[in-house]
């Protein structure tokens, strides 16, 4: 499928946010999904991944999260314990409330499309970014009708600002697939997380693949578990079709 693919700037209340966007070069207009970057941040990998989204019918975001300091791009195949010190004080420097704003000026481009349909958008985030899908989807309700979260880090903390607080807001369907060996998220996290969303009434599917450590789905990564990644692919796919087609 041939694609429209494009580098825009994207106006926030900070200012302007590079963004990759994709969608098929097709007549009619398609759902807008926005894709939260991980950590190692903007990248190519990323955007290979922005084009399946699109290929599957959407009007996929790819925005860099990491605009406010600068253009930052880490060669993640040449990866250090001095890079990995400063991608994650990258990570460290962006907050909830930062990426809410954010997100009010994506969907504001999004509602400025005339390839992406109006109404409902999905999102989808990884790594340090199942906080920010589950921050939004509690931000923005009535945008949201679903959103997925691969290998989510800061969902349930002890801080003001912490997702969860905002479950009983949620009214999209959620997905949260969590590596079966993961360091950065405490064991009993899936087990409370689908606690509060059933509590809540939020529909949602949790997992935990067997096999699987934290960035299974990314296919430059030593811990890429193809079997995985793709049934986890499939699950988005079609949580996304029922939620926004």
């Amino acid at each position: 499928m041939a694609l429209i693919e494009n580098n825009v700037l994207i106006n926030t209340k900070y200012g302007q946010m590079p963004a990759f966007t994709a969608c098929p070069d097709e007549p009619g207009d398609f759902p807008a999904i926005i894709f939260y970057m991980d950590a190692p941040g903007f990248r190519e990998e990323l955007c290979v991944m922005a084009r399946r989204i699109a290929k599957a019918g959407y009007f996929c975001v790819l925005p860099d999260m990491y605009y406010r300091l600068g253009t930052l791009r880490f060669d993640t195949a040449r990866r250090t314990d001095a890079m990995t010190k400063t991608l994650l004080t990258a990570m460290d420097h962006l907050d909830n409330e930062m990426v809410t704003d954010d997100t009010g000026g994506i969907l504001a481009y999004i509602d400025s499309q005339d390839k992406a349909k109006a109404g409902k958008v999905g999102c989808v985030g990884y790594c340090m970014s199942g906080r920010y899908i589950t921050t939004v989807s509690g931000r923005f309700p009535a945008r949201f009708a679903s959103a997925a979260s691969l290998y989510g880090v800061g969902i349930i903390t002890d801080k003001e600002d912490s997702p969860h607080l905002l479950i009983d807001k949620i009214q999209a369907e959620l997905f949260y697939s969590f590596a079966e060996t993961d360091g950065s998220v405490p064991d009993n996290i899936p087990g409370d997380l689908g606690d509060m969303l059933t509590k809540a009434g939020v529909k949602h599917e949790i997992e935990q693949p067997a096999g699987t450590a934290h960035g299974y789905q990314f296919p430059e990564r030593p811990v890429y578990n193809a079997v995985a990644a793709e049934v986890a692919w499939d699950k988005m796919f079609a949580l996304w079709e029922r939620t926004l087609k």
